[in-house]
């Protein structure tokens, strides 16, 4: 692991990954071939324009499948995890689990990394509950920023849901040292390896009923 416990308390968790996509039920489906797993409905982020789908990794952590949703008008921004300008599923980034999130976001500010100002969100679930949460919004820094995301009294979503082992997690960084700056920052430990390279880029590998399948620009068995 790389990463640190900051000034916001004990080291953050990986909550989710998130594979996005421009085609929801495309993506739903070409995973549960790969894996022989479908992903299961989560559902609507209602004026955000996006839907998701969710499949758990085990250890309280999950994938979110999410794209546009077409029982929703096109909202009035930008989509977030850059779905909008997408041509493929791509694994764009990743959450931490926190508790306390003003305290971490305040932390990460003292240590030099802004996460954003976290926003309160909520969704319906297919069996009529409701789910709320608060997160900083994604896509504050480079794509290995990972964005912090506090559950509160919620049941977390990962409960219940059919797992696919997670194997692995890589990153590629071009600069791998401001990438543990900023992991460190948000108090966040990165739970696989860290390599340099051109692009940043993430990639997980779950352990599917036909063999491993990686997730990272598409999906594919490896």
């Amino acid at each position: 692991m790389t990463g640190g416990p900051g000034a916001g308390g004990p080291p953050a968790v990986l909550d989710h990954l998130v594979l996005a996509t421009p085609d929801l039920a495309a993506t739903v489906a070409e995973v549960a071939a790969l894996t022989g797993v479908r992903p299961v409905p989560g559902g609507s982020h209602p004026g955000r324009g996006t839907r998701n789908h969710l499949l758990g990794l085990g250890g309280g952590a999950y994938v979110e499948v999410i794209g546009p949703d077409p029982e929703q008008p096109a909202p009035d921004r930008p989509r977030w995890f850059g779905i909008d300008a997408l041509t493929g599923p791509r694994l764009v980034t990743w959450a931490v689990r926190v508790t306390g999130i003003a305290a971490r976001v305040a932390a990460a500010r003292a240590c030099g990394h802004d996460p954003g100002e976290a926003v309160a969100m909520s969704r319906r679930t297919p069996d009529g509950g409701r789910l709320t949460w608060r997160l900083t919004p994604p896509g504050a820094g480079d794509r290995l920023a990972p964005f912090l995301l506090d559950w509160g009294a919620t049941p977390h979503p990962s409960a219940g849901l059919p797992v696919l082992p997670l194997v692995a997690l890589r990153a590629v960084h071009p600069d791998p040292a401001a990438a543990r700056a900023t992991w460190a920052a948000l108090g966040a430990r990165w739970p696989g390896e860290l390599a340099a390279g051109p692009e940043a880029q993430l990639t997980a590998v779950v352990e599917g009923r036909y063999g491993r399948v990686a997730f990272g620009r598409g999906a594919g068995a490896v």
